[in-house]
């Protein structure tokens, strides 16, 4: 049977699925912050980008069904969160998006897949922008690009869960377990203050784009994720349903297969141009 785990009654009890063991694993130092990747398997590679206040461990449902699909699959914990450290300096997106750069380099990787979840939506869709040569297409989930896009907070059961099993997996896996809360404080505040791109920024992107929103998404206005839709040329826009902000853990079944046709897609249209 297919998980499901709409309430993440079981991500806040257990977390997801374990990771399997990675090929290599290890820290690349960047502008005061040692951040954290591993790679798993063979084949086109796709770089899984997790949300704010996360950790790539979030992945572990979509990781074995991208192996099983023959991809090469890069995780990268973003600068402070996970097994990933901080200086002081403020949390930018532009910062982070560099971060994943210094990856790819480390690993040797020219071009890459994205898939992004809020944060890591945005940071990718940001690669797609300042480094286009970098990214073969990005699948973006559950994110603005500019401060209309949110909603107005609302808490629920659901989150309070959420946050709850990131704060214990920042206790186990953090290299400053007792600051969750200044961790919280800070990402906060770049959540309120970025990111705040125009339609005129947007409509320089010219790698595939899909645009997917869950049907019961916390945070996001879906009039928002259709702007966007419309505002990157050729973007596709995609609703996941029966699901919120927290797809990738509440119906992982439906969430892969969205991503796994997304990444089809683009190498179909790899292959057409090499035959031409």
């Amino acid at each position: 049977m297919d998980q499901q785990d709409d309430e993440l009654i079981h991500f806040e009890a257990h977390g997801a699925a374990l990771l399997p063991p990675a090929a290599v694993e290890g820290h690349v130092g960047r502008n005061g912050a040692r951040i954290w990747y591993a790679t798993y398997g063979a084949g086109p590679p796709v770089i899984l980008l997790h949300g704010g206040l996360g950790h790539s461990g979030n992945w572990g449902y979509q990781a074995p069904a991208l192996l099983r699909a023959g991809r090469r699959v890069v995780l990268i914990d973003s600068r402070g969160h996970g097994r990933s450290t901080r200086d002081s300096r403020p949390y930018t997106y532009e910062l982070m998006a560099a971060d994943v750069l210094a990856v790819m380099d480390e690993l040797s990787l020219e071009k890459a897949a994205f898939v992004g979840w809020s944060d890591g939506a945005c940071i990718a869709l940001i690669l797609a922008m300042t480094a286009p040569a970098r990214v073969e297409g990005v699948f973006f989930f559950a994110c603005n690009m500019d401060p209309s896009g949110t909603l107005e907070f609302v808490p629920t059961p659901v989150i309070d869960r959420c946050f709850s099993r990131h704060a214990r997996d920042y206790a186990e896996l953090s290299a400053t377990p007792d600051d969750f809360n200044p961790f919280v404080e800070a990402v906060s505040l770049m959540m309120r203050t970025e990111p705040d791109y125009q339609a005129a920024d947007l409509n320089l992107i010219r790698v595939p784009v899909v645009i997917v929103l869950g049907e019961h998404d916390e945070f996001i206005k879906p009039d928002h994720a259709e702007h966007l839709a419309r505002a990157i040329p050729d973007a596709e826009m995609i609703y996941l349903t029966g699901v919120s902000h927290f797809a990738p853990l509440q119906r992982p079944a439906e969430f892969n297969a969205a991503v796994l046709a997304f990444l089809d897609g683009i190498d179909s249209r790899k292959n057409q141009g090499l035959r031409r």
